[in-house]
């Protein structure tokens, strides 16, 4: 059987998927649309798609897979366009963080026995078709929410199809998937930007709190510096699931302060020492919603160039810093120096290299 991808839109995670493709199955045909033309142009001068189209036309006829991956308000509506080129071997699939509204308009324009809704939980702080990659989603889960008219062939077929990307499948109901992904992405973008904004507004006058809060503390902030547009549609989107978990996550805060107001001893052992042994048993090996920070941290003698020594090191073997600065504030932490990497393999390498030149490096 001849097979045929369709894309319409080409950012970061179709991007990623495509050049996936064209690396695991380079006799795969890939069409694709995306409103960017420069983003059609980049993706045919790399040969990663045959052909470039410039509205949703007959091109995505015959396809075996269409993958919607605009953002999510843009794809309930490409729907009705590639309503006319569904025929029985197609699965029509989409990339996004929340499903239930996607289901919904599936649902009521009858193309349930061709959806499978699909989230690779892989991502960067970097958007857009120039920052994918092929290995985006390897080792990501990639969870698939079938319909309820869907085939099982179908959701068989999936399955193998995102395996072959070296990806981990896991099927999901899409109502549990947007439980599931409110409470451990959704809820903890909110209590990083309400934690951050709440540290703001209580600041003193000096910004004494800003100044000592590096270390930790920036450490369980990090997805605070998110795009504020995605998490804004991902809020508005997944509202009524969220809505619940804060009300639940609220009254755990509640019982929190009730056992500090309690003086109550064996009740906050209980509370770290329970998160600490749930925490531990979380798995390192496949990536969550949550992007990992890959950072190396190691002792430096405060002394002039001694940055310069290491980024010199990491340069000449060519490893990409994205952030390197001096840990203040250490009281939680192992290490003067902060370098973080875009990826686990250069964060490896790094702290071979630098323990090879005999720094002390702490790995976390």
């Amino acid at each position: 059987m001849h097979n045929k991808i369709g894309f319409i839109g080409l950012g970061l995670i179709g991007g990623s998927i495509a050049k996936a493709i064209r690396q695991y199955f380079p006799d795969y045909e890939i069409v694709a649309f995306d409103k960017n033309r420069e983003t059609l142009a980049l993706a045919t001068q790399e040969s990663l798609i045959h052909v470039a189209a410039t509205s949703i036309d007959n091109n995505f006829k015959d396809c075996s897979f269409i993958f919607l991956c605009a953002p999510v308000a843009y794809n309930t509506a490409y729907l009705k366009q590639v309503q006319g080129f569904m025929h029985s071997g197609c699965i029509l699939t989409d990339v996004g963080s929340v499903k239930t509204n996607i289901h919904e308009e599936v649902k009521a324009l009858g193309l349930e026995g061709y959806f499978i809704g699909g989230h690779p939980m892989a991502g960067s702080e970097k958007s857009g078709y120039v920052n994918s990659k092929a290995m985006l989603i390897e080792n990501a889960y990639y969870v698939l929410t079938p319909s309820a008219r869907v085939p099982q062939e179908k959701v068989k077929r999936y399955r193998e199809f995102t395996e072959a990307l070296k990806a981990i499948p896991v099927v999901l109901d899409y109502r549990e998937h947007d439980h599931i992904t409110g409470t451990i992405s959704h809820l903890p973008h909110i209590i990083a930007s309400s934690l951050v904004n709440f540290v703001k507004d209580t600041d003193t006058e000096d910004e004494m709190m800003k100044q000592l809060a590096a270390g930790g503390f920036k450490d369980i902030t990090r997805i605070a510096s998110s795009s504020p547009a995605m998490w804004q549609h991902i809020c508005l989107k997944n509202r009524e699931n969220i809505s619940g978990i804060l009300g639940e996550y609220i009254a755990a805060l509640q019982r929190a302060k009730e056992t500090v107001d309690r003086a109550d001893e064996q009740g906050l052992y209980d509370l770290f020492d329970n998160s600490r042994n749930y925490r531990n048993s979380i798995p390192e090996s496949s990536a969550g919603p949550i992007k990992k920070a890959f950072a190396v941290y190691c002792d430096i003698i405060d002394e002039a160039g001694g940055i310069a020594a290491i980024a010199t090191i990491l340069a000449s073997n060519s490893l990409n810093i994205k952030n390197i600065g001096i840990v203040h504030n250490r009281e939680f932490e192992e290490g003067v120096l902060r370098i973080e990497f875009y990826d686990g393999v250069s964060s490896s390498k790094a702290a071979d290299l630098l323990q090879k030149f005999r720094y002390i490096v702490y790995e976390r």
